[in-house]
């Protein structure tokens, strides 16, 4: 098994046993498009974000995760959705099954160009709607980007 093993409404998914909150952006530049960046176990694209430690809010781990993936200083604006589906389970090397409990926020772009961290992520750049259409992404993460793009002032719960 790589770093870890997805799994999304899969009969044969393991048995959960841990759940970790997780902080992601929709950061969108002046022109529309949306900052993604390319996990480098998976090479799936999605939005940079990643766990909430100990000692801080949600909103600081996102601005904090964002700049660690995509070398991209955000501000936080708002909330995109909340998704806690017990059909999304990841499983890693150490044991750990993890049910997804991932909080999605509307970022602003503040300082930075797009460029991945060659540890979590292998590319980041900025894609507009058309051509997310064509990148790799997990349906789960396709989701939340159908989400935050297309229906922003919106909080999904999913």
């Amino acid at each position: 098994m790589a770093r870890r093993a997805e799994y999304y409404h899969d009969p044969l998914a393991p048995k959960v046993n841990s759940m970790r909150p997780t902080a992601f952006a929709s950061v969108r530049d002046g022109s529309g498009r949306l900052l993604l960046v390319r996990r480098g176990d998976t090479l799936n694209w999605e939005m940079p974000g990643g766990k909430i430690d100990f000692g801080e809010s949600a909103p600081q781990a996102c601005e904090r995760e964002v700049l660690e993936e995509s070398g991209v200083r955000v501000r936080v604006v708002g909330l995109a959705g909340v998704y806690t589906d017990p059909g999304h389970v990841m499983e890693y090397v150490d044991g750990e099954v993890r049910q997804q409990f991932a909080l999605c926020f509307h970022a602003e772009p503040v300082a930075g160009e797009p460029r991945p961290d060659h540890d979590e992520t292998v590319d980041a750049g900025w894609f507009t709607v058309a051509e997310i259409a064509d990148l790799d992404i997990h349906p789960s993460v396709r989701l939340r980007i159908d989400h935050a793009i297309g229906r922003p002032g919106t909080v999904d719960f999913v």
